[in-house]
């Protein structure tokens, strides 16, 4: 298994446990915020389940699918993770739209971005990194 196909699989299980955090109590503070920082809800909990069957669906198909999901899912959570320490609100969940610039404290903006940064920075380093895949060929 190459790299891109191995980088997606780990993508996948890190939405997937995103997803079950709002439903394990440790994780969860008596406000009923993941970790202390944000608020999940179904509709939020299905972006990340169907982003983790994607990247674990690429990366069983072929090291091309894999790489594409790479590409398109690093570009897109990191700029809404960027977008989240700004404004507090992302566009993945359409929060900017229906809540607009939340009036938080940048600490809780940027910590509640740091999934998404590090997860989209991930799949961009892995998507488009210039390393030759050495996949296919014998040692």
């Amino acid at each position: 298994m190459g790299r891109h196909r191995l980088a997606a699989i780990l993508l996948g299980l890190a939405l997937l446990f995103a997803a079950a955090t709002d439903y394990i109590p440790p994780f969860i503070d008596a406000q009923g915020r993941v970790f202390g920082l944000f608020y999940l809800d179904v509709y939020k909990d299905a972006l990340h389940v169907v982003s983790g069957l994607w990247a674990l669906t690429a990366a069983y198909l072929s090291r091309h699918a894999a790489v594409q999901f790479l590409r398109i899912f690093g570009t897109l959570y990191f700029l809404d993770g960027v977008m989240g320490v700004f404004t507090g609100s992302g566009y993945l969940d359409l929060s900017i739209f229906i809540d607009g610039v939340r009036n938080t404290p940048v600490t809780i903006k940027i910590l509640s971005s740091l999934p998404h940064l590090f997860l989209g920075a991930f799949g961009i380093v892995m998507g488009w990194s210039p390393w030759r895949s050495t996949e296919g060929k014998a040692a």
